[in-house]
């Protein structure tokens, strides 16, 4: 189900994964980088089915392997068993970091 906002649709995501952000301003078109790593980050399987569904595997897969420039170690391991298109080692988030160690988490 596709909600719709100013003659815009957006995905039926719960607002909680977005509380840093005004929901009613956010452009899920040009914030889908954010938005799919958020959600791989923190979503389940029905979240996960919901990008796919409103962006498309393919700009989903894409986003992850070449766009998104962070995930934790958890959300990679992630994504690589959702999407076992992916590769760990053609991931930009896990080329950009691999050898750096990040105490923040």
């Amino acid at each position: 189900m596709v909600r719709v906002k100013k003659n815009k649709a957006i995905p039926n995501l719960n607002p909680v994964f977005f509380w840093d952000f005004d929901i009613d301003a956010m452009d899920f078109e040009r914030a889908y980088k954010t938005i799919i790593a958020r959600i791989v980050e923190r979503g389940g399987q029905e979240e996960i089915n919901e990008i796919v569904r409103f962006y498309g595997l393919e700009k989903v897969v894409k986003a992850i392997r070449d766009e998104i420039y962070f995930l934790p170690n958890y959300a990679i391991d992630k994504a690589l068993k959702l999407f076992p298109e992916l590769k760990k080692e053609e991931m930009y988030c896990y080329l950009n970091r691999k050898d750096k160690p990040y105490h923040w988490i």
